[in-house]
């Protein structure tokens, strides 16, 4: 088995993968806390039109997803908050719209290659040294703001008109999640590919939520199941030559599934106490 170490692109491929499980359900659970799951979806969707704007002009697809998937989150939140246009319905718009805009701008550049394939499927292979550097920095940098507002976005998950009264800015903070779930799904695009990504920010999180503990254990719960998933996901799909997004996402459903079936039937007891 770990013979496969002797492969440069497979390490970069398992430190990549274990950045990204690590920080995706810290985001993931307070989107799915908050019935706000959808957007890793339309996100997702207009990171690939980023990442066919970078492709086209020959600047680094993470960098142009980022920055597209950034300005549209705060446009969605923008849209919600200010009743312009419903939740769903903003992330409707956004949804079709950037992924036609990525369907257009892939014509222009003469069909699919293997590069946006990879982006689309995700493949470790594509993974280079310097993106493991850019991972590191922006990982780093939204823990370190999950952990200087983790009571505020507690707050706002559970009750987001008591966290208002209490003084807590909740318009801020609902922008600052929205862009930390973009920034995600930027960095998270090799290993699991854009059109599966939503899955590691979500899955991981309903599967520990099946345990019925405290926010705490299921955050710690979540953290193991993307973690686990994600290096025997890049070693099984070494091995059998496959998919790393694809196996990846069907052993965080296998873990989803088992976790359903073992869920001891009982009244739903709500998650709010932290420890």
């Amino acid at each position: 088995m770990f013979d496969l170490l002797q492969y440069s692109f497979i390490v970069r491929g398992l430190e990549a993968g274990v950045i990204v499980a690590l920080i995706a359900p810290l985001i993931g659970i307070f989107l799915v806390l908050r019935r706000y799951a959808l957007i890793a979806d339309t996100l997702a969707h207009v990171s690939l039109a980023g990442v066919a704007i970078g492709l086209m002009l020959n600047i680094h697809p993470l960098v142009t997803a980022l920055g597209a998937s950034a300005v549209s989150a705060v446009v969605i939140e923008y849209l919600r908050v200010t009743k312009k246009l419903y939740g769903e319905t903003a992330l409707s718009l956004f949804l079709s719209g950037s992924l036609a805009v990525a369907v257009v701008l892939i014509g222009l550049a003469h069909g699919f290659n293997t590069d946006l394939f990879s982006y689309l499927f995700g493949s470790i292979v594509t993974v280079k040294q310097h993106d493991i550097y850019l991972m590191v920095g922006i990982a780093l940098s939204a823990g370190a703001v999950l952990a200087i507002f983790f009571k505020e976005f507690f707050a706002i998950s559970f009750d987001e008109e008591a966290a208002h009264v209490s003084g807590i800015p909740v318009r801020f903070l609902n922008t600052i999640l929205v862009l930390l779930a973009a920034v995600v799904i930027a960095i998270a695009i090799p290993i699991v590919g854009i059109l599966l990504i939503s899955a590691l920010l979500i899955i991981p999180v309903i599967t520990a939520l099946q345990f019925k503990k405290s926010f705490l254990i299921t955050i710690l719960l979540a953290e193991l199941f993307s973690v686990v998933s994600v290096i025997a996901g890049i070693i099984v799909s070494f091995y059998l030559n496959l998919s790393s997004g694809g196996v990846i996402v069907l052993l965080l459903l296998a873990f989803f599934i088992i976790a359903l079936a073992l869920r001891k039937k009982k009244e739903n007891v709500p998650y709010a106490s932290l420890f």
